[in-house]
């Protein structure tokens, strides 16, 4: 998050409705770590419970990303047309309409404006979710637990 943090309002990349999801994701990837390291699942019960939430909220990240990324891979002529602001939808439309729109992608997703090693922020998200969910679940049922 920090990392996005500065990508935003100190390279001024704008970041795109998906953006914000993935975002929803890594923070609440970051509240189950702090909450679990505050107050350490010992029970089978506990460590069931985080570990499902990990998964829960580190599968919904990889999902968006996943199709952020694919976004991104389309060929120009097939990218959606750009829809209105995340901030428009959330005021002016129920949520169910809200997460249509937002999924199936607006030409703004597609936008490649940052790249690491040849893969997108997303393509990151990705594989930083997938290793902080393996990481969760290690640490509640690996040899120490």
């Amino acid at each position: 998050m920090g990392y996005a943090l500065f990508a935003q309002y100190f390279l001024n990349l704008e970041p795109c409705p998906l953006c914000i999801f993935q975002r929803v994701s890594v923070i609440a990837m970051g509240i189950i770590f702090l909450a679990c390291s505050l107050l350490e699942p010992k029970s089978n019960l506990a460590k069931f419970i985080s570990s499902t939430l990990f998964v829960i909220s580190g599968t919904f990240g990889v999902g968006v990303a996943s199709r952020h990324v694919w976004l991104q891979n389309l060929p120009s002529d097939q990218v959606p047309g750009c829809g209105p602001g995340l901030d428009f939808m959330m005021s002016t439309f129920p949520i169910n309409e809200v997460f249509e729109m937002v999924f199936n992608g607006s030409g703004e997703c597609a936008n490649v404006d940052w790249s690491f090693l040849s893969l997108t922020m997303p393509a990151w998200v990705i594989i930083c979710s997938l290793f902080m969910i393996a990481y969760a679940i290690w640490i509640n049922y690996g040899p120490e637990s």
